[in-house]
């Protein structure tokens, strides 16, 4: 994992993988670091080659597209986004579905520049307040030309951003699905003490309340946290 100056990220999955959920990070440059929750349609057998290749397009594509300390951060999302599009479909060999939450992190900045690919919407906590960062384009792999907006918001000291993979939000108990608005819910009340503390503590609620869900899809999540300042300062 990347070390952040003020801040931690750390992704997680619960139980093996039986879908094409993957989270990745790299360090593009000094001040920033790029991250992504990406979910490639289909099991992990028939799946396999195109989250290889997925992988390998992140690491490689998301230091050059943003490594540049003068480029136009939204400017260099979008492009990456057209590159992992680009590498999922020519490992598919033509349509695969993924939805993909892709993120840029400034360290200096505390802010976020993101794309949301058609992907379960992230989650950004400030005290006791949780708002949605929704779809800004359709999933990956669908076309060859997407066009995606790429907004950023800033994770503010003391707070975080969650990820989770549709497999945490539609996991179910008696018909009845973990959801959106139950996660939430949870970010609002738990300590935000770390990144893999917040990631962690999301798949354990999930495993609490349907046990059995990991059987049925990839549980996965993602947590940045800006740490607070220390005690005596702002």
């Amino acid at each position: 994992m990347p070390q952040l100056v003020g801040a931690e990220i750390a992704g997680l999955v619960h139980g093996h993988r039986v879908g094409g959920d993957f989270y990745q990070y790299v360090r593009a440059n000094p001040q920033r670091v790029v991250f992504g929750l990406l979910d490639v349609a289909g099991d992990c057998n028939e799946n396999r080659p195109i989250v290889v290749a997925a992988n390998e397009a992140f690491q490689e594509k998301g230091p050059a597209c943003l490594a540049n300390d003068e480029i136009n951060e939204a400017d260099a999302m979008m492009e990456f986004c057209q590159e992992l599009n680009q590498s999922i479909r020519g490992a598919a060999k033509g349509v695969r579905t993924c939805a993909a939450f892709l993120g840029c992190y400034n360290e200096e900045r505390g802010t976020v520049c993101y794309i949301n690919a058609g992907h379960t919407p992230g989650l950004l906590r400030y005290d006791d307040s949780v708002s949605e960062l929704p779809a800004t384009g359709m999933p990956l792999g669908l076309f060859s030309a997407s066009t995606y907006e790429a907004p950023t918001v800033a994770v503010p000291k003391g707070g975080a951003l969650l990820l989770a993979s549709r497999g945490v939000v539609e996991a179910s108990n008696k018909r009845e699905e973990f959801g959106l608005r139950r996660l939430k819910a949870y970010l609002e009340s738990i300590p935000l003490t770390g990144a893999h503390q917040v990631a962690l503590s999301a798949l354990e609620a999930v495993r609490q309340f349907a046990p059995s869900a990991a059987e049925q899809n990839d549980l996965t999540t993602l947590a940045v946290v800006r740490l607070p300042p220390p005690a005596g300062r702002v």
